[in-house]
């Protein structure tokens, strides 16, 4: 897809629009937000590569960052230092105590390091990563205490030959939606039956040309359970209220990013519901969510339990798990779960 606006243009609406989040200015310009940044090249911004092997290894010399994953209705946001990547051809990981991310090499397309200038006469410096359709996929962030010295020469390290003001982009690759087939039901629930690790699930129902949510909406119980729109927002404030350690995933085709621990501050803000701790933010349009499912899978922990939100489209918008490697967690959030109220079936698209 050929940029229509020129750069001229785009970096002139920046200009008159300086606290329009990118985002936004560019979906009123009618490009992406990869194509917003590369028409400032030059400007406080530097195209570099996207190539993970030569990207995450050196993160780590930055100290302390905010990871930020989104996708349409759900931003993720993580303190913490990029310790421990291990590449891979097909998925990658950084695992560690706090920057936990499943990051998978081939949507990772257009690289920008970009040095924002702010009202209060600082610099909000980050490295943005997009796919093929100009959409984010993973942004890191310095902070006030990251290791500003390296920066310089890690922006030269990454640095792309390639240093043009305009950039062509894919279409969007469209949602798959719900993917199921009624007569392979019963061979679903047999098939699931022989999970001993949640890592099996999307194997198995692409081998029975499913996707998740057509398989969610065929299997029935004890495999799944519909629950109202409402039950995510009802899980975080009861997390909050308890204390009580989960895991949430929040992802896009790229890059899957994931808090494990307990929640603390929650604050409502028009359509969004926010998490606001301190090493820890999530920004959930609970307005988008139009199903959420009960799961169950066996692993050999013990049964893992998840409550997973889709959009009208069949998007996934975030899962929610117990934390398996605490057994008493795990076991609370067991039970809280299974006290959500059941949707009616014939309510559920």
């Amino acid at each position: 897809m050929v940029q229509t606006a020129t750069p001229a243009e785009i970096r002139a609406a920046r200009l008159e629009n300086p606290k329009l989040r990118e985002r936004d200015l560019s979906d009123q310009l009618g490009i992406t937000e990869a194509q917003l940044l590369a028409a400032h090249v030059g400007q406080g911004v530097i195209r570099i590569t996207a190539d993970l092997d030569r990207i995450m290894p050196r993160l780590s010399a930055l100290g302390e960052v905010m990871a930020l994953t989104r996708n349409q209705s759900c931003v993720i946001e993580k303190v913490g230092v990029y310790d421990d990547y291990r590449g891979g051809p097909h998925a990658a990981l950084v695992v560690n105590e706090e920057i936990d991310l499943r990051l998978f090499p081939r949507h990772w397309k257009h690289g920008f390091a970009v040095e924002k200038p702010l009202e209060d006469g600082g610099v909000r410096r980050s490295i943005q990563i997009f796919d093929a359709a100009g959409d984010a996929v993973h942004k890191i962030f310095l902070r006030e205490n990251s290791v500003l010295e390296v920066w310089d020469q890690l922006i030269e390290d990454l640095q792309s030959p390639d240093q043009s003001d305009t950039l062509e982009v894919t279409p969007r690759t469209a949602v798959e939606p719900a993917k199921g087939d009624a007569e392979k039901a019963q061979r679903l629930r047999d098939e699931w039956d022989k999970i001993t690790d949640t890592h099996q699930f999307l194997q198995m129902v692409r081998k029975l040309k499913m996707n998740r949510l057509g398989a969610y909406r065929l299997a029935g119980g004890p495999y799944v359970r519909p629950l109202a729109a409402s039950a995510i927002n009802t899980l975080l404030e009861q997390a909050a209220e308890t204390a009580l350690p989960i895991m949430i995933f929040v992802g896009n085709m790229g890059c899957i990013e994931i808090h494990t621990g307990p929640i603390q501050k929650l604050k409502q803000m028009g359509p969004w519901q926010n998490v606001l701790d301190p090493r820890f933010n999530l920004h959930l349009r609970a307005d988008h969510i139009a199903e959420v499912w009960q799961v169950t899978k066996a692993t050999k922990r013990g049964d893992a339990i998840s409550v997973e939100a889709f959009d009208k489209d069949g998007a996934l918008i975030t899962q929610i798990f117990g934390v398996l490697a605490n057994p008493d967690a795990a076991a609370k959030w067991n039970q809280m779960v299974l006290g959500l109220e059941q949707l009616e079936q014939a309510d559920v698209a």
